[in-house]
């Protein structure tokens, strides 16, 4: 592409830009002077005028999505939404220090080089031949996008795998392996979202609806995280299982053959690391030791079997949650000395700047929406314009609000959609007295689910970025994917998530009320 068209290009994304700064605003001011969804409550239409221009500048990222965040705090008091004390309180709570105590281990993680030690351990357990090393870069992927941001993840899997395919190439020739390398690259792609799911720390839309699910429905049952890692696991491996095949066919067995990497190819990426440090070590019991609190912190119940959790054992379980664990693991890092760097500790707080504050503030941002909506009577609102919906299957509901979530977030944040549609959900159950979380969980996890553009998650487009994968090529593969998503979404929803939170079709449990 010529620089004079791409400069052409930025010049007219820039005119957008500069015209929809203003526009949402604009749109903002007209609902607030000339529509009244409900003359008794003009908080209804102010809410609704600030969601409209937050969800705009959200979507095309005209100013930074931390900033967006904030204009709950300076137009829900100015607007009589909300009291700007109680607004400021939505932004710092136990799912944020969940967030940044989960965030500290895995930068601790990342510091010491475990993470890749972690990945050619599995890479080398796996083997080298084509099909395992798709599996074995995908399950990696997967495994460690459970615990550390997909971001990260992909970001540590490319150096790898690029290097892979490197041998590769110097082995075959670079046109014998160009398809093979391009599902390897997608692989990583889509397992570090497909892994993210798994757990709440995985990725932010499920540590969104944990608060805004609390938010709606303070008097409900607490989505602990052994609860959601039980409903959402399956999840992640019926689709982990039906992408490697899917790739495997497409990627794989129309390459053609050629000469598989040597045995001791992964062997000497691992031995270049040396042998595991103190440093490594002990990070890896902390991480160990998190992982086993965060499952067994609370009762675990599925039908009549249930397993205590550890929390029972102090004299009041309900005051400790699972940023409280987050939070006393992070501490024991800094407090535990290094060997490597001495007068050092395994965590610092230089590594700690590198936290995402962003991603913090968008957090907030959601969550004052998600008050606002409430408070203010919006999602009610809107739960009452969709009472028609009341004559439609509730798996077809599923289905359609999965299949909207899925590809709306094709091209716009996940986090930011999950945000902004969960409180309309919530009014929605409401008003069709549906169990809320019928409806709240599958559009989360459906959130996670957009396969086919690098703008639709970070994963994405780090392997867009390497310029070895082509837009169409992302697109035509990912579509199926999506489409595949959103039934095993459905179905486990459905026919799994009722049992695992106790969801009666036809009942309306009493905490929503």
């Amino acid at each position: 592409m010529s620089s004079r068209k791409i400069s052409g290009e930025k010049t007219k994304n820039n005119l957008f830009r500069r015209i929809m700064l203003v526009a949402a605003p604009t749109i903002a001011a007209y609902l607030l002077l000339f529509v009244e969804l409900d003359p008794e409550n003009p908080a209804v239409t102010a809410t609704l005028a600030i969601a409209i221009w937050m969800a705009i500048w959200w979507v095309i990222e005209i100013v930074p999505l931390g900033i967006t965040s904030l204009l709950p705090i300076v137009l829900f008091p100015l607007l009589g939404v909300m009291n700007g004390k109680e607004v400021s309180s939505t932004y710092f709570n136990h799912i944020i220090f969940l967030f940044i105590g989960g965030f500290m281990v895995a930068l601790a993680i990342q510091r010491w080089n475990l993470h890749k030690r972690i990945a050619l351990v599995l890479l080398n357990i796996v083997g080298n031949s084509p099909g395992r090393l798709l599996f074995g870069f995908m399950f990696t992927t997967a495994f460690l996008s459970m615990w550390i941001s997909n971001t990260a993840t992909a970001m540590l899997m490319v150096p790898i795998i690029i290097s892979i395919i490197h041998k590769l190439e110097l082995i075959n020739g670079k046109k014998a392996v160009q398809l093979f390398s391009i599902g390897l690259l997608l692989a990583v792609a889509y397992s570090a979202s497909i892994g993210g799911i798994a757990t709440l720390v995985g990725t932010p839309p499920n540590l969104s609806f944990a608060r805004i699910f609390d938010i709606y429905f303070p008097s409900a049952p607490e989505i602990s995280f052994s609860k959601w890692m039980i409903f959402a696991l399956p999840i992640t491996i019926i689709m982990f299982m039906v992408t490697w095949v899917y790739l495997y066919f497409v990627f794989v067995k129309k390459g053609g053959s050629w000469k598989n990497l040597g045995s001791n190819e992964l062997k000497d990426e691992l031995k270049a690391l040396g042998p595991m440090s103190y440093e490594e070590k002990v990070i890896s019991v902390v991480f160990f030791v998190l992982a086993m609190l965060w499952m067994f912190r609370a009762n675990i119940t599925i039908g009549s079997f249930e397993i205590k959790g550890w929390s029972i054992l102090f004299n009041n379980p309900s005051f400790i949650n699972d940023g409280t664990i987050a939070i006393t693991m992070a501490v024991i890092l800094f407090i535990i000395p290094s060997r490597k760097e001495k007068g050092k500790f395994l965590m610092d707080w230089k590594t700690a700047e590198k936290i995402p504050w962003e991603i913090l503030l968008l957090f907030g941002g959601g969550f004052a929406l998600a008050s606002g909506f409430k408070e203010s009577g919006l999602s009610t609102w809107f739960g009452e314009q969709l009472l028609f919906l009341g004559d439609i299957s509730p798996i077809i509901l599923i289905l359609t609000i999965t299949f909207l979530i899925t590809f709306l977030t094709e091209i716009t944040s996940n986090t930011a959609t999950v945000e902004t549609i969960l409180p309309i959900l919530a009014g929605l159950a409401i008003s069709l007295e549906v169990n809320p979380l019928l409806f709240m969980i599958p559009a989360t996890v459906a959130g996670s689910f957009a396969f086919m553009l690098p703008v639709a998650t970070a994963p994405n487009a780090i392997i867009f970025g390497t310029r070895r994968v082509t837009i169409m090529q992302m697109a035509r593969t990912g579509f199926m994917l999506n489409i595949i998503g959103i039934i095993i979404v459905t179905v486990v929803t459905y026919y799994w998530g009722t049992a695992i939170f106790g969801i009666e079709m036809g009942v309306f449990p009493g905490w929503g009320k």
